[in-house]
């Protein structure tokens, strides 16, 4: 068939690095589907790059028609299916949140402008690079001609550590484990909630408050666990997380492009819009959802007790503060 076209920036960074093996080899469009790639990178990182190209070229990959790298954007953007927006400007030692946010919109300004101008309007946009919520509602705004609904951020790494925590506590395997939420925010403000999330003990399906039975603990050192795992691996690697973060990536990308699994949903960044949690609107918020022919929707009707309320409301808080600050931003910019 026709191959591909799949968009990664930040191409020469350590998470890429773990992503594009994975993308190559089959495991996120399937094993017949061929692909071209087209890596993006800053100017500086152009020789770096041409060493991730001959790695990929020895990999020796069916699937692999074409390896583009670029620091071009019109280039990179040009009739894409799919764009992995990985690159970002990194938080460094003392810079504010507001500085990282400044840096980013500019990225993520003309990379959405690039998105309109060069891409397919089919085209499905991932947002990796953090700030990413933020980021990602950035893209959209600047990419008017594209629906919003093609726009989606990764929380599905949250997702995972969620799932692999509750695994862990029961002895269970991960894919055990179905149904968690990550609400909100990319940040440590997520509400990580297994109230609605299932587990298969013994060949039985059962919630997980109830089969942790330990309410104290969920609601304590286990949302504390995923909401500052990054940083708890940044402290062990002296690196962020980049193995995990691709795999999730290729967990997210290949459920938008075949669908969620029957009786299961998944975390992603979304347009709240026309969401039934109360959620404000115009906010790109991590929200349960189930996919079918390449078309997420909310979960809906899920009923949501005070004390996740309490933790919704403030992710979205945050969100709010940070959206705001970024159209300012966006305006000067």
């Amino acid at each position: 068939g026709e191959p591909v076209r799949v968009l990664v920036t930040g191409a020469a960074g350590q998470i890429a690095y773990s992503l594009l093996y994975s993308i190559a080899k089959g495991d996120v469009f399937g094993k017949d589907q061929p692909l071209v790639l087209v890596l993006l990178d800053i100017t500086p990182m152009m020789t770096v790059l041409e060493g991730v190209v001959m790695e990929l070229q020895d990999c020796a990959l069916p699937l692999l028609r074409e390896v583009i790298p670029t620091d071009k954007e019109e280039v990179a953007f040009k009739d894409l299916d799919v764009a992995i927006l990985v690159g970002s400007m990194p938080r460094r030692e003392g810079m504010e949140r507001k500085d990282l946010l400044k840096a980013n919109v500019k990225i993520f300004k003309s990379q959405g402008a690039a998105l309109d101008k060069y891409a397919k309007k089919t085209v499905k946009v991932v947002v990796v690079g953090n700030p990413a919520n933020t980021n990602c509602l950035i893209a959209s705004k600047s990419a008017p001609s594209i629906p919003k609904e093609n726009f989606s951020c990764l929380t599905r790494l949250d997702h995972n550590r969620a799932k692999s925590q509750i695994a862990l506590k029961l002895g269970v395997t991960a894919n055990d484990v179905k149904n968690v939420i990550i609400w909100g925010n990319h940040s440590s403000t997520q509400y990580p909630d297994v109230n609605h999330a299932k587990v298969n003990v013994k060949g039985k399906e059962v919630g997980v408050y109830e089969a942790i039975k330990d309410d104290s603990w969920l609601k304590g050192d286990f949302i504390l666990t995923v909401q500052q795992r990054g940083a708890a691996v940044i402290k062990a690697r002296k690196l962020s997380s980049a193995m995990s973060a691709a795999k999730a990536i290729c967990d997210h990308v290949r459920d938008i492009w075949f669908g969620t699994p029957a009786g299961e949903f998944v975390s992603m960044g979304v347009i709240s819009d026309g969401n039934s949690y109360g959620v404000p609107e115009d906010l790109l918020y991590s929200f349960p959802v189930v996919i079918k022919d390449k078309t997420w929707k909310f979960v809906e009707g899920l009923p949501i007790n005070d004390f996740s309320r309490e933790k919704m409301d403030l992710t979205a808080k945050e969100l709010a503060e940070e959206k705001e600050t970024a159209v300012e931003f966006l305006s000067s910019a």
